[in-house]
């Protein structure tokens, strides 16, 4: 079991790593596999932390954090993929 703090860190440098990803000279944004990496990080940061809010373990602090980084996925989501 990892601690919920330690999700919330980990959710955060995943979502870094989706915006550091290097966009292919190419293609751009529209070439499949670069959407693909992005939506896979993205997608492992909404996972470790997507419960955290039903825990009743949980602190409401950490409650909040964990919802701020569903919607900073989100966000990024709509930064990286739909950036012109």
């Amino acid at each position: 079991m990892i601690p919920a703090a330690e999700r919330i860190t980990r959710a955060r440098r995943i979502i870094q790593q989706a915006r550091d990803l290097p966009v292919p000279e190419e293609m751009g944004r529209s070439d499949f596999s670069y959407i693909a990496q992005v939506k896979a990080l993205l997608q492992q940061a909404r996972d470790l932390v997507k419960f955290i809010p039903d825990t009743p373990s949980a602190t409401p602090e950490i409650k909040a954090e964990a919802r701020k980084i569903l919607q900073e996925a989100d966000q990024a989501n709509k930064e990286i993929l739909l950036r012109f």
